[in-house]
């Protein structure tokens, strides 16, 4: 799927909220997340020295959905990854959710739209398009 005006305006949401609140090995990921109410939320990743503890943007993001407006929906998210201070290219680009991000997107919302990298930059796609064959808790024979 091609992106449309508001989820360029989602994308740089995130690479301002990652731009500002950037600390190495810290906050290294932003996330924009769109709900279906049209609130727009920021978040970055919160690391940590124990690594397991680390929580992801787009889970932050959610959380604060969560907090502030219950179950809205999430009609778009994009994350995306700001450069090391070594790295010779500069740019914060959209990456895609990790796995567990997934499987939370699409557990509050099964037809969220992700933004992701694209051979010719960010796309969108379907949750369930990033998640097949998704995990339950059902029995299926």
């Amino acid at each position: 799927m091609s992106i449309t005006d508001a989820d360029r305006e989602l994308i740089t949401a995130a690479i301002e909220t990652i731009t500002k609140r950037y600390r190495n090995d810290w906050q290294e990921v932003g996330a924009a997340l769109l709900t279906r109410t049209g609130r727009r939320f920021v978040a970055v990743n919160l690391d940590a020295y124990l690594g397991r503890m680390a929580v992801c943007a787009e889970a932050v993001a959610l959380g604060q959905v969560i907090t502030e407006l219950g179950e809205a929906g999430i009609d778009t998210i994009v994350a995306v990854r700001h450069p090391k201070p070594h790295d010779t290219d500069r740019t914060v680009r959209v990456v895609s959710p990790c796995g567990a991000c997934r499987e939370l997107i699409w557990d509050y919302d099964r037809g969220a739209r992700v933004l992701v990298p694209g051979p010719d930059g960010a796309e969108a796609v379907s949750i369930s398009e990033l998640l097949p064959n998704k995990y339950s808790r059902e029995r299926v024979l």
